[in-house]
């Protein structure tokens, strides 16, 4: 099999995509012949076949890591100039932000002026925004007594295994690269075997901007071969993972072995709380965004809407004309708001639950079913109807579990103290979102609502620079903003006897 492939895409672009493994700055091929291949979700359509790693192939890529570690080329070099290096590639990134962004929306199903205008705009401005943090990562000095000189340095934590998700396949490898970087570490990224392209293409953007080879490598792979070496490795000293909260679970475990350090961002089922006093065209349209954007494939997606039942059948309404306004389609049609699901083994999940809500006795308001689209060539294509669930219990499945489409539930409560319970009542704390007017009442709520993030009158506008993370089964840990410098550095702390004499 070839190292690379010649493709023009649905929106005339063409390039050279890299197919084979990238270690060491050079496109490598896989030990065994095993293959991954990326589908068009809009179409059922093979896009391009890509190498996939085994435990070998896994071995490779961490000794790289490692030897790039040790090489003066890496640790040696001054901080700022790492800096350097990351504004070479946010530089390199935006001169190709198109291909970027078709990539991710052929292999994904995002519309491709979502990726264009949203994606690599945030993809970007996490490398940047790292890239000036490379030199302000430092220890400090620490008074005791006249005796004794105490200091610490920050320091990388060394190799690091970075494990992302398909849903932002760009954005979720900036979020990790950024801060990795920044603090001096070296990487072997996995990213989902259902999107694999987009980060290979980034290597060969990595080597232009003249990162040493090893620091950073890239190995398409299953989470049941790549995802289980890359955790278990010896050499491996963190893992960082976002997706599913079972596959953290069997990370965590195979992490265990080494103690090795770990960062989680896992599911949710985020709720989202409107008050009586809310701006309601604002808390309807945020809404609709925060559960229906990405398909509903957003692991902060405010899946559970808590409406007052004072406002209930307002809300209702213009949420159910919200939802029925918008155009599902291909990724290519610039009016396309919601894309097909980015497998069929996704769309089939989410179909199932519209099922199980049903089954359980809950209404659905709208949607409900696969939608069928009007041009023939996606016949096969991943597309379901948004769907608005009512007349749904807090016990219910539809209502715990979390479908990762665009499926959401709306429920009525009466006092304040009831919606935060209700809200709370789940295994998860990823995020969360309040509507109101009333200043005191959205401090009040954020700070009981159980999430590591709540949004005050918005949803899913997320920030570089300020932290992402959950608490209770949503994960442990945090990226983005100075915390996520604190995921991939240590601190070592140093004594210097100044004449204490024993």
């Amino acid at each position: 099999m070839s190292l690379s492939v010649e493709i023009v895409t649905p929106n005339g672009h063409k390039y050279t995509q890299p197919t084979g493994l990238f270690i060491n700055n050079e496109f490598v091929p896989a030990s065994s012949g095993q293959t991954i291949t990326s589908i068009d979700p809009a179409t059922d359509k093979p896009i391009a076949t890509v190498h996939a790693a085994d435990s070998s192939d896994v071995d490779r890529a961490v000794n790289a890591a490692k030897a790039a570690l040790a090489h003066d080329s890496w640790k040696l070099l001054p901080a700022t100039e790492r800096g350097t290096l990351m504004l070479k590639l946010a530089e390199l990134m935006e001169s190709n932000k198109e291909l970027l962004a078709t990539i991710d929306a052929w292999d994904n199903g995002k519309a491709y002026h979502v990726a264009l205008e949203e994606d690599l705009p945030e993809s970007i401005g996490t490398i940047r925004y790292y890239s000036g943090w490379a030199d302000k990562t430092f220890g400090q000095t620490i008074s005791t007594t006249p005796q004794k000189f105490a200091y610490t340095l920050r320091q990388p934590i060394g190799v690091v295994a970075q494990i992302i998700p398909w849903n932002y396949p760009l954005s979720m490898a900036c979020w990790k690269l950024g801060p990795a970087l920044a603090c001096g570490n070296t990487v072997v990224l996995k990213p989902a075997e259902q999107t694999p392209l987009s980060a290979l293409v980034l290597g060969t953007l990595i080597k232009q901007a003249g990162f040493p080879p090893g620091v950073i490598n890239i190995v398409n792979g299953y989470g049941r071969d790549a995802g289980a070496a890359l955790s278990s490795h010896p050499l491996v000293d963190k893992v960082a993972f976002t997706g599913s909260t079972g596959t953290a679970r069997e990370i965590m475990k195979m992490a265990a072995g080494s103690l090795k350090n770990i960062t989680l961002e896992t599911g949710g089922k985020s709720p989202l709380l409107v008050f009586p006093d809310a701006d309601m065209d604002q808390a309807v349209k945020w809404s609709h965004f925060g559960i229906m954007s990405n398909q509903g494939q957003i692991c902060t997606a405010t899946s559970r809407i808590f409406v007052h039942r004072e406002i209930l059948p307002t809300f209702l309404a213009q949420f159910k004309a919200a939802v029925e306004s918008v155009k599902i389609g291909d990724q290519w049609d610039s009016e396309t708001f919601q894309g097909p699901q980015v497998t069929r083994a996704q769309y089939e999940r989410i179909l199932s639950y519209m099922e199980i809500a049903k089954s359980e006795g809950a209404t659905i308001l709208t949607g409900g079913a696969a939608h069928v689209p009007a041009n023939p060539e996606h016949k096969n294509g991943y597309f379901v109807q948004p769907t608005v669930i009512t007349d749904a219990t807090d016990s219910m499945r539809i209502t715990q579990e979390e479908v990762f489409g665009p499926v959401v539930v709306i429920l009525p409560f009466d006092t304040e103290e009831e919606a935060i319970r209700r809200a709370n009542n789940t295994t998860y704390g990823l995020g969360a979102a309040v509507f109101t007017t009333d200043l005191e009442r959205a401090h009040r709520v954020a700070a009981e609502i159980e999430s590591g993030m709540v949004w005050i009158n918005s949803s899913q506008d997320c920030d570089p620079r300020v932290p992402f993370g959950g608490v209770k089964q949503s994960g442990i840990g945090r990226e983005l903003g100075e915390a996520g410098l604190e995921a991939y550095s240590q601190i070592k702390a140093v004594h210097v006897n100044m004449g204490n004499k024993l």
